[in-house]
Formats: structure tokens, sequence, C-alpha cells
């Protein structure tokens, strides 16, 4: 398997989503943002379609709406009564637009299929860079902002309080989700997105408790969805985003059974 370029590639890449998807998405569950990733996921497809009619990448197309949309989604959405409104509405839109401009650069039906749910062969080394490239860069402002990003997630109202900047670490995390939304469609698409950046996290609070040991189970899920996705794809010649969904549905159905367990004893 290793024989092949793009197998190569594609581990490469999948390994740097995989750490920063696991590691963005506790504080994404933390923060109750997962609705976010979800709206990002067709905004990421328009922005993909988008950068394809102008010339450039997919993945620079997706890094201009993502950024752009994911502070101002998440400035209308912060009031619970209206944000399944403003969710439907900014989906319904964006999805339009992502089929307007694919329909007006001419591209097939299957490169439409590669943006929505990922493509292992299309990853080429260059990917590859600009992937390690953005993730690192995610991880070093996380790495910087870890302490106030914490204590902002699990303690919104001691933030409040103690006069931390709560809006502009919110404004700096929105940025780092879409980011990282951008670079994990290169792995399962844009409409598969929130896979990564919920459920990994979502089923490692049911083990562990404390925020590092979340960050380091949540990579692990994470890495172990990607990897084994991957080599289930090459085996057997079915879309890898596939195997990604069902592997981490599985560790959240896991999660949950231990959780009830353990409640239950």
């Amino acid at each position: 398997m290793f024989s092949l370029a793009f197998m190569r590639h594609a581990y490469l890449a999948g390994t740097f989503i995989a750490i920063i998807c696991g590691t963005i998405g506790v504080f994404v569950i933390a923060r109750n943002l997962s609705f976010l990733t979800h709206t990002l996921s067709e905004i990421g497809f328009a922005g993909a379609a988008f950068g394809i009619f102008m010339g450039w990448t997919a993945l620079s197309g997706m890094l201009i709406f993502t950024v752009i949309s994911s502070v101002i989604v998440g400035q209308m959405s912060v009031k619970q009564s209206r944000r399944e409104a403003s969710i439907s509405a900014i989906s319904a839109l964006f999805i339009g637009l992502g089929i307007l401009f694919l329909s007006l650069s001419n591209q097939t039906s299957s490169y439409a299929t590669s943006i929505l749910f990922g493509s292992v062969i299309g990853i080429a080394q260059a990917d590859v860079i600009r992937v390690a490239v953005l993730s690192g860069i995610v991880l070093l402002v996380m790495l910087a902002l870890y302490r106030p990003l914490k204590f902002d997630s699990f303690d919104a109202i001691g933030a409040r309080v103690s006069g931390l900047w709560t809006t502009a670490i919110s404004v700096v995390f929105l940025v780092l989700v879409a980011m990282s939304v951008s670079v994990a469609a290169q792995i399962v698409g844009s409409l598969l997105i929130f896979i990564l950046l919920t459920l990994p996290a979502a089923a490692a609070r049911y083990f562990v408790h404390t925020v590092s040991k979340m960050i380091g189970l949540s990579i692990l899920f994470a890495l172990l969805g990607v990897w084994v996705g991957l080599y289930l794809s090459y085996a057997t010649n079915l879309p890898v985003s596939f195997f990604i969904a069902s592997i981490e549905c599985l560790f959240y159905f896991a999660a949950l059974g231990y959780q009830r367990l353990r409640v239950g004893s």
C-alpha cells in the first residue's frame, strides 16, 4: 500500500488532520459549537466550488469562505432562539452557491463528489505541504491560547468575571475552527467534516475528565479512524469517508455504552 505515492500522501495528510481535529474538537464540544462545524461544511463546499471557478485550488477557496463566514455565523448564532433559523438560512444559501459555482466552472459530477465526500487519490505532495503548514499554524495558536481558551470554554462565567477578553478569544477560536474545516475536507470531504471535529472529542469526554486527557484520547480516536479508514478504503475500493464515519460512530456509541454501565454500577 505504501509503495503508492498517493497513499503515503493520504496517510501524512490524514495524520495532520486527525491531530488538529482531535485538539480543536474538545473545545468545539465544550463551547457547544457542533452546529457551527456542520454549517461550515456547507460553506466549505461553496468555497471549494468558488475556488475551482476562479482557477484556484479548492483549499484556497475554502479558506476564504470559511474564515470570513465562521466569525459572522458564530456571532449570528450566539442566541439560542435564533440559532436554528440562522443555520438553516446560511446552509441553504451556501449549498446553492456551491452548486452555482460548480455549474459555471463546467466541472464534472465526479469532481463535485470529490469536494463533497473527499478523495484519497486526489492528494498530491503539494496538498500535504499545505495541510502541514496550516495544521502547524493552528496548533501553534492553540498552544499560545491554551490556558485562556480552556478557562473560557469550560468556565465561561468565571472567564467573563475575571476580565478575560472572551470576545477576542471567541473570534480567534472561530477562525481556527474554519481553518480546521478547510484542512479536514481534504480527506473526508466538505459534508462530513463535522464527524472528525465532534465525534472523537464527544467520545473522549465519557472516558476521561481532564482537558489534557480529553485532547489526547480525542486525537487517538481521530487517528485510529483516519488510519483504519484509509486502509479499509484501499482494501475495498470504497469511499474513505464512509469508513471514517463508521469508525468514529463506533467509538461514540462505545463511549455511551461505557458511560451507561459506569453510571448503572
